[in-house]
This record gives C-alpha cells, sequence and structure tokens, in this order.
C-alpha cells in the first residue's frame, strides 16, 4: 500500500538521530527527542492560489528536510511509520 498526498501536503520517512554520543554514551529512548528531519518521498501536486492554478512546491522527492517540532501526522503504513505534513512545516532543506 502507498499514499498519495493531495494539495500542498508532504510525506516524509523520518531519519532517526545516532543513539550515541560522540563519547560513546548510549541515549536510552526516554530521553531521545523527536527526530526532526526526513527524507520526502512522496510529495502533492501544489496549492491552488487564488487564480485556480497549481503553485509549484519547494521540495522535491528524495531531499532532507528540516521540519517543525510538533509538525504533522503520524501515519502507519505496513511495519513502517511515515509523516504527513503541509509543505509550510518544512523548515529548511539540508544539503
Amino acid at each position: 500500500m502507498t499514499i498519495r498526498p493531495l494539495g500542498d501536503k508532504i510525506v516524509i520517512r523520518v531519519i532517526e538521530d545516532a543513539e550515541q554520543t560522540s563519547g560513546g554514551i548510549f541515549i536510552p529512548d526516554s530521553a531521545k527527542e523527536k527526530s526532526q528531519k526526513g527524507e520526502v518521498i512522496a510529495i502533492g501536486e501544489g496549492r491552488l492560489n487564488e487564480k485556480s492554478e497549481r503553485e509549484p512546491m519547494d521540495v522535491k522527492v528524495g531531499e532532507v528536510v528540516l521540519f517543525a517540532k510538533y509538525a504533522g501526522t503520524d501515519v502507519k503504513l505496513g511495519n513502517e511509520t511515515l509523516k504527513v505534513m503541509s509543505v509550510s512545516d518544512v523548515l529548511g532543506v539540508l544539503e
């Protein structure tokens, strides 16, 4: 099963941060902050403007993005948890 986002929505596969610090200390799940970066795996067609024209999306499939801390909705597809969010929740593209 796949998901096709509508309008200005995107689907992101969250990239988990390292579970070990540079000093070698392992961080338990209860102490970790939620990751705020992920890979874009699907994008919608774009938002309709007042002239009923599609505005181009700011991100592309395959890009790694940084998103707002509480952005999006978690969706479970198969054994994978994805995030669906508005493109306006993306803070920037990591290069």
